[in-house]
């Protein structure tokens, strides 16, 4: 990051360059190691540690990194063989006909349990014959996570299914499901789980989830067979879905409806659709907090309705203002914006008056955003609580200025502003500089303790990044890091 370009009081505008110096970390001398070591170097105190400590820290390790741990020391060298072993198949580099072989000698090399598997069955020439020699062995009987993935949507090995009462993580892609493979299975203590392109059914999803008594981060992507998915749960945290207009001829039906009845714990619930028309109800959720990504009716040429309570939502427009029911819970918002207006987000506000965080990708280009004259009196009366506000795709242009502005004077307890730069080459350019923190009128701002930051650094991320169910566990899914 280089210096400031300006700094009057209680104001900081930072530059981040496109590729931003490496941060150096400074490491304290070990005590009692130290400049009379002939090695340069100070104790090993890792190795120190019992085999049990280290076999943990090994398992944790990708396939490849935890059997290269042998090289490091003889202290090492009988770890790997019998640490719980981490196998990713996608990290093996061969042809189909020898995948399976590779995958058969790891597994006969190793005498320790597995405890993480990853499988790309399209690579095996024999599919379920294969994988099922491989979950039938002993080594599996403490399995922990499995992600399995076939691109011919066929149903997996039925041993797959032995898993369930030690499975804390489990993806699924590119499989069907049978109801009869399903029916009847408990998982108690999955917490992860990650269903894309899955073939299933709607009455098996649902027992599906009943019975993870402990599941907390559920991701539903481009699942066929599913028309609405009804959420009843005492235990999840956050929830994902994704649809992106994907259809098969073997099976045409896709998600279309979401209905949260009653999820007492549910956190964080993000919609990363994008051109559908993805339709969700919230009748219960009495700790939901953040809540993302709501598209207006252009971006990506679709538009989804969220209903919580007697407020409709459609795209980002409330439908009846007269019938809003206010949400304090919403602390965190994020927006796509096809058409920049103001008029949608002090809507959106008086609906979630406790929001605090607010992240927005703007539209490149589009209309005005006359705000000063229509919400001239309203903005006396409206308690804005916002803390924290990321603009993204930001260009400096009036129509963004005028709505940046809007919440510069008007934000009482803003602590930071992020303008993501969409044309970097401009903040460069001083001139330009100096002409935003006139026009923002930051001198004027209404958090004397608020800091703004101008950066071509990617500040929001986008809805299809979310790629895999662990995404979902972060407080705070918008930012990046």
């Amino acid at each position: 990051m280089t210096p400031l370009l300006h700094n009057p009081p209680c104001f900081n505008l930072s530059h981040h360059s496109p590729n931003p110096p490496a941060k150096v970390m400074e490491v304290a001398p070990v005590p009692g190691g130290g400049a009379g070591e002939e090695d340069g170097g100070g104790a090993d105190r890792i190795s120190n540690l019992p085999d049990d400590n280290l076999r943990h820290i090994i398992s944790l390790l990708p396939t490849k990194e935890a059997a290269r741990t042998r090289i490091l020391a003889s202290r090492w060298r009988p770890l790997w063989c019998s640490a719980p072993l981490n196998l990713d198949c996608r990290d093996l580099t061969a042809d189909n006909a020898a995948y399976a072989s590779m995958v058969a000698t790891t597994l006969s090399s190793h005498r320790g349990p597995v405890r993480r598997f990853c499988v790309d069955a399209n690579l095996l020439a024999d599919p379920p014959g294969a994988t099922d020699a491989w979950f039938r062995s002993a080594a599996f009987d403490n399995l922990e996570e499995l992600e399995f993935s076939s691109n011919q949507h066929s149903p997996p090995a039925m041993s797959i299914f032995r898993f369930s009462p030690t499975l804390r993580a489990v993806t699924v892609e590119k499989t069907a499901l049978a109801d009869a493979a399903l029916h009847g299975l408990h998982f108690p203590v999955l917490k992860h789980l990650g269903l894309s392109e899955v073939a299933i059914s709607e009455m098996s999803l649902h027992s599906l989830i009943a019975g993870c008594s402990a599941l907390e981060h559920l991701l539903i992507s481009n699942c066929m067979g599913v028309n609405c998915v009804r959420i009843n749960s005492l235990s999840l945290v956050s929830v994902g879905a994704r649809l992106t207009g994907l259809r098969r001829p073997m099976c045409p039906l896709l998600l279309g409806k979401i209905v949260v009845e009653n999820a007492t714990r549910l956190e964080r619930l993000l919609l990363l659709n994008s051109g559908t028309r993805l339709h969700v109800t919230v009748v219960s959720a009495p700790k939901l907090e953040t809540l993302g990504y709501l598209n207006d009716e252009h971006y990506y040429s679709g538009f989804s309705r969220l209903v919580l309570g007697s407020t409709v939502i459609q795209g980002l427009r409330i439908v009846d203002e007269q019938l809003v029911t206010v949400v304090r819970t919403v602390k965190t918002l994020s927006l796509n914006m096809d058409t920049l207006s103001l008029d949608r987000v002090i809507q959106l506000m008086r609906c979630f008056p406790c929001m605090e965080k607010l992240y927005i990708r703007l539209p490149k280009s589009g209309p005005s955003n006359l705000w000063r004259r229509k919400h001239r009196d309203l903005i006396k009366c409206l308690d804005i609580r916002l803390k924290t506000i990321v603009l993204g795709s930001y260009l400096g242009n009036k129509t963004q200025l005028n709505f940046a502005t809007f919440f510069v004077l008007n934000a009482r307890v803003l602590e930071s502003m992020t303008l993501e730069y969409y044309a970097d080459s401009r903040l460069d350019d001083e001139e330009f500089l100096s002409k935003q923190f006139l026009d923002l009128q930051l001198v004027n701002r209404a958090s004397r303790a608020a800091k703004f930051y101008m950066t071509t650094n990617k500040s929001i991320r986008n809805h299809w990044e979310f790629n895999h169910v662990r995404d979902l566990d972060l407080a705070d899914p918008f930012a990046c890091e």
